[in-house]
């Protein structure tokens, strides 16, 4: 997916820089574009996605536009809209300083209020998540997550990079309970930055957790992710929990918070629970 900014717009939100003063607010050249009140026009439309989604431009600047209004109805999420539970993955990426999402806000468009998200262009040579023939997996810079057959049975494996971007990545989906991550929900930037998106389907109250990230199952969290996740904690009695408490159920927030703690005073990477699916169908 355009434009990349590193933490802009947490206003937009409710919160201001000011607010969070201890989080990354560097922001990307995004000329006079008023991203927030200027005009939102249409260029078109993502078809693939199983939600209303449509590319757009505000003053030049390309974003993703998700209408309220074109979201489908779900047995398993029926609190709230899935616009701002993407918007409140957005403020918990701000917190932990690692720009997990690109920046994501609330706003009025040509449908009706909705999800806005910068584009972001990844690099198409790149892949952070891979199906290799299961002889083929690499020894050094990539972790296995299952193997399987192709449609011909030919053994096959889900591997993942081994690099920090995408280990703190998975933190990230461990704390908002990501019952999404696809292959193809994340991006290779061309710096090496890895962005994550479509989160509607997350802060369940619920166990969700489904993801292709579970190369690290077991490990040791780093004192950058352990920190991480105390930024998190200490903004959640402030700002960031007001916020939440606008897009999220009371339940929702109590649950993120009780999942903040948990993973914190674990310390490494959880291992699959429950009996639904650990991982999500398709992979991509």
């Amino acid at each position: 997916m355009g434009v990349d900014s590193e933490g802009a717009g947490l206003s937009s939100a409710g919160l201001s820089s000011a607010d969070l003063d201890s989080v990354d607010l560097s922001r990307a050249d995004l000329g006079s574009a008023d991203l927030e009140q200027g005009e939102l026009t249409l260029t078109g439309r993502i078809r693939t996605a199983s939600n209303a989604t449509f590319l757009g431009s505000i003053g030049g600047v390309s974003v993703v536009y998700k209408p309220i209004e074109g979201e489908k109805p779900l047995w398993d999420f029926p609190d709230g809209n899935l616009a701002s539970r993407e918007a409140a993955a957005f403020l918990v990426s701000e917190a932990l300083g690692w720009r997990v999402v690109p920046r994501t806000w609330l706003r009025d468009g040509p449908l009706g209020v909705g999800m806005v998200q910068l584009w972001q262009d990844s690099d198409p040579d790149q892949d952070a998540v891979d199906l290799v023939p299961a002889a083929d997996v690499p020894v050094v810079g990539w972790r296995q997550v299952l193997e399987g057959s192709d449609e011909h049975d030919r053994p096959v494996a889900l591997i993942h990079e081994d690099t920090p971007t995408l280990r703190r990545m998975a933190v990230f989906d461990v704390i908002v309970n990501n019952a999404d991550r696809k292959g193809d929900h994340i991006l290779a930037m061309p710096d090496g930055h890895r962005h994550g998106v479509d989160h509607g389907l997350t802060f369940h109250a619920e166990h969700k957790l489904r993801t292709v990230l579970w190369g690290w199952l077991g490990e040791p969290l780093t004192a950058e992710e352990l920190l991480g996740i105390d930024r998190v904690g200490g903004l959640l009695s402030g700002p960031l929990g007001s916020t939440l408490a606008e897009l999220l159920s009371e339940e929702e927030v109590v649950a993120f918070a009780a999942r903040c703690e948990a993973l914190r005073s674990d310390g490494r990477f959880p291992a699959p629970t429950g009996e639904m699916p650990a991982v999500p169908w398709p992979l991509f």
